[in-house]
């Protein structure tokens, strides 16, 4: 057996296991499809394992193929992602941020300005999709900002939770003083609630806590996305169930008002999630401290900004 493998015999391997197809993987790697059946062969015979089979113009994959490809593909878009980074290292410093769509778009996008006034030579590159969170280990993700503990991120990630969010009724003002005023619980018997499936808190757990109170739960629009919900409560369509932090614009603005104050079940939801290893970059350094900075503010207006308090 040879002490090492043929690069180009793998690459083979990955391009045929990927699409399939000895004729497809020879066109992509600019070779011939006998080429591409030669290197196979090739390992086929160090190893003493067959990767395919031939079924006349087609080829299949055995279990020890199969395996094998989901390790060497695994291990290629690896070697993708870090070429990439690399070639954007001599351009600028990319930080690359995935948040839950109502966090970028409710808190994060408006204060971005502020962070690139800070870091003028890091450019923030903001993903936001729902639900799945990202894949730091593959997806090319410096830092993934997540909402609830819906799934575990990978051994060697660093999780920081955020501070706890308040979560209260809200409502446009033009509802709140409107012929059906709203100015104690009881009164939301006669308003639309809008649901917030995402929510931590919802409308079920708010009325336990005011047991005296009976809604109709049943009724109204329902939303996947708290900033779809906040946005729907500014139109005047009812009365949402959501987060403080999230809706800080709207209150300052006069958009939304809390008609019973800003007391109510606080809730640890979102988090800060970065890969132990990258921790100590410096972009990925600046942006923690900055965010939680930000965060700090928000729950201690009155405070000055103090340095963030860092996990061993």
């Amino acid at each position: 057996m040879q002490s090492r493998t043929s690069l180009k015999a793998i690459q083979a391997f990955e391009a045929a296991a990927r699409l399939s197809s000895f004729a497809l993987a020879a066109e992509e790697l600019f070779v011939t499809p006998s080429a591409i059946s030669h290197q196979i062969k090739l390992l086929e015979e160090q190893f003493g394992v067959r990767l395919f089979h031939r079924v006349h113009r087609a080829v299949v994959l055995t279990d020890a193929g199969r395996v094998y490809a989901e390790e060497v593909s695994a291990a290629f878009a690896r070697i993708d992602i870090a070429t990439r980074e690399l070639g954007r290292t001599a351009k600028s410093d990319i930080l690359t941020v995935h948040s839950t769509p109502s966090f970028a778009t409710q808190w994060l996008m408006p204060r971005l300005a502020r962070f690139s006034a800070l870091e003028p030579d890091i450019d923030v590159r903001l993903n936001a999709s729902y639900p799945a969170p990202a894949d730091l280990l593959t997806q090319g993700v410096d830092i993934d900002i997540r909402y609830g503990m819906k799934r575990l991120q990978p051994a060697g990630t660093m999780v920081l939770p955020f501070p706890t969010e308040t979560i209260v009724p809200l409502c446009a003002p033009s509802l709140a003083n409107g012929e059906q005023q709203i100015r104690v619980p009881e009164d939301l018997r006669h308003h639309m609630l809008i649901h917030s499936e995402v929510c931590l808190v919802s409308w079920r757990d708010w009325m336990r806590q005011h047991r005296k109170v009976t809604l109709d739960i049943s009724r109204g629009p329902r939303f996947d996305r708290s900033f779809m919900a906040i946005s729907a409560a500014v139109d005047g369509q009812g009365i949402c169930l959501e987060s403080l932090l999230l809706v800080q614009r709207e209150l300052e603005t006069g958009r939304l008002v809390a008609p019973f104050g800003l007391e109510g079940p606080r809730v640890q939801g979102y988090t800060f999630n970065v890969l132990k290893s990258y921790a100590e970059l410096p972009k990925i350094r600046s942006f923690q401290d900055w965010l939680f900075n930000e965060l700090e503010d928000h729950h201690s207006p009155n405070k000055p900004t103090r340095a963030v308090k860092r996990s061993s």
